[in-house]
């Protein structure tokens, strides 16, 4: 329903923020991570994962598109809600989270204040295959540069372009010159395309 919220930051604390978006304030959860990225801004985007239950309506807030899908990646777990899927990444990295889940590190993930030696298997045994099959795109972006990219990608797709043959171009292109906008970027691969 959201894919994301951009406006004035009206109020940040470690664990939500109030997004004023065109004189609207939206209460967002957020990670540690995603706290420790935009606490210094006045104006920010935040990438949404929304959560219906019976009681609530929940907006969930990442400062990364690549942190938004891995929280989305880790509620899909059996026992694992929004709060524990936000508390996961607010203990440590998502990049750890992910090559935890990938190289089967259930200890690691263990260590997690709320994660017992089931969940923990239970998450590198029903996450492990998909992170593995998405391969390389599923690293998560840690600079919002790495997102240009991936919006090029979606939209030479959108144009009709094979999947593969527009990564090798792009990457090649981005590798070139990676201070590219998303614009240039698409300009410049449709020359080699």
């Amino acid at each position: 329903m959201y894919e994301y919220l951009s406006g004035k930051l009206a109020y940040k604390a470690p664990t939500h923020v109030v997004l004023d978006v065109g004189g609207i304030g939206y209460h967002v959860h957020i990670s540690l991570h995603t706290y420790s990225q935009i606490k210094d801004h006045e104006q920010c985007k935040l990438f949404i994962s929304f959560q219906v239950r019976e009681d609530a309506h929940t907006l969930y807030g990442f400062a990364e598109e690549g942190e938004r899908r891995l929280f989305e990646h880790l509620i899909s777990v059996s026992g694992i809600g929004p709060n524990t899927g936000r508390m996961i990444l607010s203990s440590i990295t998502p990049e750890e989270i992910q090559s935890a889940i990938i190289q089967g590190n259930a200890p690691l993930i263990q260590r997690i204040k709320g994660i017992g030696p089931k969940t923990a298997q239970r998450l590198v045994l029903e996450l492990q295959d998909k992170l593995k099959k998405q391969g390389p795109d599923a690293l998560i972006a840690v600079h919002h540069q790495q997102s240009i990219p991936e919006e090029a990608l979606s939209a030479l797709i959108m144009l009709g372009f094979a999947r593969a043959q527009a990564e090798k171009v792009l990457a090649g292109v981005f590798q070139g010159n990676p201070s590219l906008t998303v614009e240039a970027l698409i300009k410049e691969a449709l020359k080699k395309l």
